[in-house]
């Protein structure tokens, strides 16, 4: 999405928050690492022999391997890529901002993109639910707003503050303590 600011009024709803999100982000890494595979399999008896080719089979038998762990395979991907430089070149062709590829090389290459970035998000979500355990730890409750601030969807800041409405609340709770309905007799007319 971009940059967002979101503001929460509980710790629940920013762990709702942060496992729907968790979990979209996780989706579509399953999705993209599927299509890699598939995309990777159909390419093996054309380009079985080329060395692109071999380095994207290794760098998805690692993901698929390493799952549980994206910052080793984000390690090793860079490490994959930096010995394509040439090849990069003529598999890709600039026009304006835009790199553009008719090759199989380049699917495989946005697909790796594209799921490292994700990992990445993960992993930061990841962190970002320990913050909010540790609020939780401290005993933040229901008087203090959220307000987070995302970048790239991933959140980056938060800012503590103290709810306006505190003094409402003990105002509210006196006046249904003096709103209790109150029994009395009706005199018998005679």
């Amino acid at each position: 999405m971009g940059t967002e600011i979101r503001t929460f009024t509980s710790l629940k709803d920013i762990t709702e928050f942060l496992a729907g999100q968790t979990s979209q982000y996780k989706a579509l890494f399953e999705d993209y690492s599927q299509w890699l595979g598939s995309v990777l399999r159909d390419a093996e008896s054309k380009h079985k022999s080329e060395e692109w080719f071999q380095k994207s089979a290794a760098l998805q038998k690692t993901l698929k391997s390493q799952a549980k762990k994206p910052a080793e395979t984000d390690k090793s991907k860079k490490g994959g890529k930096g010995g394509k430089g040439a090849q990069e070149e003529t598999t890709w062709i600039k026009t304006g901002d835009v790199a553009i590829s008719f090759t199989e090389q380049g699917q495989t290459e946005i697909l790796f993109e594209a799921i490292e970035k994700i990992k990445i998000k993960i992993q930061e979500y990841d962190k970002f639910k320990g913050t909010v355990q540790q609020f939780t730890r401290l005993g933040l409750g229901q008087t203090v707003n959220y307000i987070v601030y995302l970048e790239e969807d991933i959140p980056k800041k938060i800012v503590l503050k103290q709810k306006a409405n505190v003094k409402g609340d003990d105002a509210f709770k006196f006046m249904a303590e003096l709103s209790v309905p109150a029994y009395f007799s009706i005199p018998a007319s005679t």
